[in-house]
């Protein structure tokens, strides 16, 4: 179910995530120096915290230089789902996105010669994808309709700053960069650096929209990397109400149309499943944090999927996968490491 809290992080969220983590296409780019009031971060911090803004459209743009390989257009592995997947890391994207109010969402994300969209009115929610004529139609639990959590205490916007500095001080260094102009509309620059060495990731900025606290953009640094590694945000952004009609999708008469329902309750049907899955483990904390899975093996399907072979690296004792910003050990016995942190710390970690 989607929050305000949700709806305020949008543009970092409307591509799928693998670690949080190129260039900044034209419109997107800071124009000239932009002269707003002083804040401090813990202001700026307050100022998303504050935030209202639930009704809006706009274009977001996502771009990425992971230093992976272009995929191959033809060929085996071409179409598969895996390619598709990483298609999302590798090439530039652009969605349409639509919200009124914490029930009401759409995004539109424009392919080539494709569109692929996610619509929710109420409990009713569509996936549908163009290009293989699919739509699947999912039924909400009702009383997400309508239901808000509240939380025992209501933090001001002041104290959920102050706890947020208190929460990343130790990792994290907090600043504020220049003030620019993103999609037309004036913001600060929260800059977010580690304080970890050995993470990948070199800093993580946010504009911040000046009068609605709004986060516009979000862009992150690769350590040595010249060019961003990832970016996100509005290129075109308008606060007035959607039109009712965006939120109501009928599939076309030649689509497949699957239905499915959810659970009534969080976890229902779905905790017999859950507990034979292997607990994750951390080692360290903060940005260079590694997380370890025992998987047992790794299946065969994807040993034998070509891109395996492509986006790996034989390593001592396994193979291992690298991006700017995230890395991945698989080892021979069948536990997988990941991290924002060279492969050299995952297979010191593996070691121990």
């Amino acid at each position: 179910m989607l929050t305000r809290a949700w709806l305020r992080w949008l543009p970092a969220v409307a591509v799928p995530a693998v670690i949080a983590a190129g260039a900044v296409i034209i419109p997107m780019q800071a124009g000239a120096a932009v002269n707003l009031p002083a804040k401090t971060p813990s202001e700026v911090l307050a100022l998303v915290a504050s935030s209202k803004v639930d009704t809006f459209s706009g274009t977001v743009e996502q771009t990425s230089n992971l230093g992976l390989p272009q995929l191959p257009t033809t060929g085996p592995g071409s179409n598969s789902s895996d390619a598709a997947i990483l298609d999302l890391l590798t090439a530039s994207h652009t969605a349409r996105v639509y919200a009124d109010g914490p029930t009401k969402q759409r995004v539109q994300v424009l392919d080539s010669l494709a569109e692929r969209d996610a619509v929710r009115n109420g409990t009713d929610a569509w996936l549908y994808s163009s290009k293989d004529k699919t739509a699947t139609h999912i039924t909400l639990p009702s009383k997400s309709a309508s239901e808000q959590i509240a939380p025992d205490h209501i933090l001001t916007p002041a104290e959920l700053a102050d706890q947020l500095l208190a929460k990343v001080a130790p990792t994290t260094t907090v600043t504020l960069g220049d003030n620019q102009s993103v999609a037309g509309r004036n913001a600060y620059e929260l800059v977010l650096t580690p304080n970890a060495s050995s993470t990948l990731v070199g800093s993580v900025a946010i504009a911040v929209d000046s009068e609605t606290g709004l986060p516009l953009q979000v862009v992150v640094d690769a350590r040595g990397q010249h060019d961003p590694a990832f970016t996100v945000g509005f290129s075109s952004l308008d606060l007035g109400t959607p039109a009712a009609s965006l939120f109501t999708f009928t599939p076309p008469s030649d689509a497949t149309v699957k239905q499915q329902s959810l659970p009534t309750s969080p976890g229902a049907g779905t905790q017999k499943q859950e507990s034979s899955h292997p607990k994750p483990t951390i080692t360290g904390s903060g940005w260079d944090a590694v997380v370890e899975m025992n998987v047992g093996s790794v299946p065969a399907s994807v040993t034998a999927n070509p891109l395996y072979g492509e986006l790996t690296t034989p390593v001592a004792g396994g193979r291992s996968f690298s991006t700017s910003l995230v890395s991945v050990l698989i080892t021979d016995d069948g536990r997988v490491f990941a991290g924002s942190v060279p492969v050299s710390r995952l297979e010191a970690v593996a070691a121990q």
